[in-house]
């Protein structure tokens, strides 16, 4: 979850922007003023992803706090904000190292659309195993005969191309690194990426969040949202946990993948787009398909090509370069540098890292924390299961691309049951509305004569819908 620092005098306007943030899945951090704000960034422990700092504030001033940001963080991402600036104090804060500038009072889509497109501009920034770009990759974290070395040629074809991805594997081992990866090599990497977590959200609410909403949809919407799909057009989009969406969205989903358009909760006009959608899920979609818990022409639609991140147990080439990194992310500015002891790398190799990378991060804080290599190594021995105690599971291929006949089959399937899904739908409204076709197309939001056409081809001609039509 991306933290966020609001750094306001205002308590009224702090508690505001923080209520706002918090509701759409953000952590917040508050400071009145800015030592405060650089007293909070460069803590140890700060895991800040971007700043909104007011330019009016007393003592010391957005502008001079953000020099004093950009001397020992030139990446940090940082929007301004004031009540009545000059068109001067705006360059000035552009000049400084700002990102962006909203006039208060902002409404929560301007905040919203700033805060994202700021953290999509600064995505390649943050990508912990590899510095990108759409023409090269430098892999930094990563040995030569580590998985992410031997992947780097495979996945840079998958980037370039526009089919959706599936990612799969176990939680915290690092989809959505690759995914990251993936972006920032392909032609869409100056475009937004945006990740959205289906499994954080409550399943009302992923809707509004994937595709906004129009003033008036709901109860407490008084102004209009953009959602992530018109936030993400020309980029891509991140659906983590796809495998936790709510059945009845997936539906909606589908027809976003086939048509590449969508309405707004609430709305009636037509929203069209162009996104590339990435998934990932640590669940057995295929067991979830056979449990009805997940749509199988989604899964199609989604699995042209499945790359399978293996567990960290499974890269042991990277267990160390990645701990150097995270010391290095996480050690305090100007402070003593901290150094992988004998015992400390023994320990580190011999764990079963059952929480992969995330739990390899939260490691090296905590021995940054503690300043004590032994404690922290006799700690890791004491959770670590023993090599044979461990399950004998085959590896998974790392990569699944369908080959030309397989994609033709694959396409097959999917096209049979998109067209069995059209034809229950239609039937479904005109049994609702007596086999009126003029109130069907108007249920189901098509041109009439566009309904009667998609009749004809589909074989639609009967009263009755307890019979499907053939072939």
């Amino acid at each position: 979850m991306q933290r966020i620092l609001v750094a306001e005098d205002e308590p009224e306007v702090r508690d505001y922007l923080e209520l706002s943030l918090r509701c759409h899945g953000y952590e917040v951090e508050q400071a009145e003023n800015g030592d405060e704000a650089l007293r909070l960034l460069k803590r140890s422990d700060s895991r800040v992803s971007l700043v909104l700092l007011d330019i009016m504030m007393p003592f010391k001033d957005g502008i001079e706090t953000l020099r004093e940001i950009r001397q020992f963080n030139k990446n940090l991402p940082v929007i301004m904000l004031s009540g009545g600036s000059t068109p001067s104090t705006i360059v000035e804060t552009m000049k400084c190292g700002a990102d962006d500038y909203l006039k208060k009072p902002a409404s929560q889509e301007q905040l919203l659309g700033s805060i994202e497109k700021t953290l999509a501009k600064h995505n390649t920034a943050h990508i912990p195993m590899m510095k990108a770009n759409p023409k090269t990759w430098e892999v930094r974290t990563a040995g030569p005969g580590s998985w992410m070395r031997k992947m780097e040629q495979v996945l840079h074809r998958i980037a370039v191309s526009e089919i959706s991805i599936l990612i799969q594997g176990e939680t915290g081992s690092g989809k959505e690194v690759v995914a990251r990866m993936l972006h920032a090599a392909s032609p869409r990497a100056a475009h937004p990426f945006l990740k959205v977590n289906c499994a954080a959200l409550p399943s009302e609410l992923v809707e509004s969040e994937l595709f906004g909403y129009e003033r008036g949809a709901f109860t407490g919407a008084v102004k209009s949202k953009l959602g992530k799909f018109d936030l993400a057009n020309d980029g891509t989009i991140f659906l983590d946990e796809i495998g936790d969406m709510d059945f009845r969205l997936q539906a909606k989903l589908l027809q976003v993948l086939q048509d590449q358009e969508f309405h707004r909760l609430g709305g009636k006009e037509t929203i069209r787009i162009n996104v590339r959608v990435m998934a990932a899920t640590h669940c057995d979609l295929e067991r979830a398909i056979r449990e009805g818990r997940f749509r199988e022409d989604l899964y199609y639609r989604l699995n042209v090509i499945s790359v399978h991140v293996p567990p960290l147990r499974d890269r042991p080439d990277e267990i160390l370069p990645l701990a150097s990194y995270f010391l290095q992310k996480h050690a305090t500015p100007n402070g003593a540098p901290f150094e992988i002891t004998p015992i400390l790398s023994d320990a580190l190799l011999d764990h079963d890292w059952r929480g992969n990378v995330r739990e390899l991060e939260n490691v090296m804080r905590k021995y940054l924390a503690l300043h004590d290599s032994e404690a922290v190594a006799a700690d890791l021995r004491h959770r670590s299961r023993r090599p044979e105690s461990a399950p004998n599971i085959p590896p998974r291929p790392e990569v699944v691309v369908l080959s030309p006949l397989a994609a033709v089959s694959t396409l097959k399937k999917v096209t049979e049951v998109q067209r069995q899904a059209e034809i229950e739908t239609i039937l479904s409204a005109l049994d609702r509305t007596r086999w009126n076709r003029k109130e069907a197309a108007a249920q189901l939001r098509v041109d009439y004569k566009a309904l009667l056409y998609k009749m004809k081809k589909l074989g639609i001609d009967g009263k009755r819908s307890d019979a499907l039509p053939t072939e």
